[in-house]
C-alpha cells in the first residue's frame, strides 16, 4: 500500500501525455516518422543543458579509477540494457579490463534480449547486486532511470552509498526519488514521449548520449587517446588491427607499411609504437615513458 501511495504522488515527466502527438495515429507512414524526427530534434539540446553535471560526475570518476574504483551502472529495462551496453564496449574502445566498467541490469543477463518487466520492482535485488560485486568507497554508482522512480536502482544506489561509493543519476525526470537519493544528478529533460511512456524514445536517446559522454570524457581524462585517436584500442580481430595500423600511420607520418612494422617491433601496443617513432626511442624506453606518465602518450613525448 505504501509504494501505491508513493507512486501515485509521483508522476514522471516522461508518462505525461505529450500534446504535439496526440493525433499521430491519423497520419500517415511519412507523416509519424517526421514528427518522430521533431521530437527528437531537442534531446541534444537537453542533454547540451546537463553538461556541468556530466562533466563534475566524469572527472569525480576518473580520480577514483586512477585509485582502483570503478563506473557501475544500474538500471532496468531500456536504461538497464544502455548502461551494460556502454560497459561492455569500454574494453574493446579503450583497452580497459571488464571490471573498470560493469553494467547490472534487473533480472541479469535474461533481461538483456527480453522484456522481463516484474523484475525492476524490488530495492532488494538492486542491494543484493551491489552487495554481489563487493561496491566500495573509490567506486562510481550511476543509477539509469528515466522515470526516476525504479525500485531496482533506487535499492541500489541506497545500498552504494551506505558503502561509501559517490552515487549519480541519469534521469529523464526531475525532481524525483533517485534524483533525492544520490550526490550527484544528470537530469536532461526531453519531456514526454512521442508514444506516452515509451522511454525507449526520447529518454533512451539521451540515456544513451550521457553515457557516450560520460564514458568518453572518463577515458580522454585518463589518457585513453592521443588527441582524437583511439589509442588504447585492442587490436582483437582483423577489423581493429586495421585500424591500429591506421591510427599509428596518422599519429605518426608513416605510411601504412611501416606503421605496421612499428607496431610488431611494439607488440602491436598503439601507444608504444607511437611513443617509439615521435619520440625516436625503443621500446623498451617507449615503456618506460608511458608508465611514468600514467599511459599518457602527449605527457610520454613531453
Amino acid at each position: 500500500m505504501k509504494r501505491a501511495i508513493v507512486e501515485e504522488a509521483y508522476t514522471p515527466l516522461t508518462e505525461a501525455r505529450n500534446p504535439t502527438t496526440d493525433q499521430i495515429d491519423t497520419l500517415d507512414a511519412r507523416g509519424i516518422v517526421a514528427l518522430i524526427n521533431a521530437e527528437d530534434a531537442g534531446v541534444a539540446q537537453a542533454v547540451a543543458a546537463v553538461g556541468d553535471a556530466i562533466a563534475a560526475l566524469a572527472e569525480q570518476t576518473a580520480a577514483r579509477i586512477r585509485r582502483g574504483g570503478r563506473l557501475i551502472y544500474a538500471g532496468a529495462g531500456t536504461s538497464g540494457r544502455l548502461g551494460v551496453l556502454d560497459a561492455a564496449e569500454c574494453p574493446p574502445t579503450f583497452s580497459t579490463p571488464p571490471s573498470m566498467v560493469r553494467g547490472l541490469i534487473a533480472g541479469g543477463t535474461d533481461a538483456l534480449t527480453r522484456a522481463m518487466e516484474d523484475v525492476e520492482d524490488s530495492p532488494a535485488s538492486g542491494a543484493h547486486d551491489i552487495i554481489a560485486i563487493d561496491v566500495g568507497p573509490d567506486d562510481v554508482v550511476v543509477g539509469l532511470a528515466a522515470s526516476g522512480r525504479t525500485p531496482y536502482v533506487l535499492g541500489a544506489v541506497a545500498e552504494a552509498r551506505r558503502r561509501g561509493a559517490l552515487s549519480a543519476a541519469i534521469t529523464c525526470s526531475h525532481p524525483s526519488p533517485l534524483s533525492e537519493a544520490v550526490e550527484i544528478v544528470i537530469a536532461p529533460l526531453v519531456g514526454p514521449e512521442v508514444i506516452a511512456g515509451s522511454t525507449r524514445m526520447k529518454a533512451g536517446t539521451a540515456q544513451k548520449m550521457v553515457l557516450n559522454s560520460l564514458s568518453t570524457t572518463v577515458m580522454v581524462l585518463l589518457g585513453k587517446t592521443y588527441g582524437n585517436l583511439m589509442v588504447d584500442l585492442q587490436p582483437l580481430n582483423a577489423k581493429l588491427r586495421r585500424r591500429a595500423v591506421q591510427i599509428v600511420a596518422t599519429a605518426t607520418g608513416l605510411d601504412a607499411a611501416a606503421a605496421q612494422q612499428v607496431l610488431d617491433a611494439a607488440g602491436f601496443d598503439t601507444k608504444v609504437a607511437i611513443v617509439m617513432v615521435l619520440a625516436n626511442i625503443d621500446r623498451v624506453e617507449a615503456q618506460q615513458r608511458l608508465a611514468t606518465a600514467g599511459g599518457h602518450v602527449r605527457a610520454a613525448l613531453d
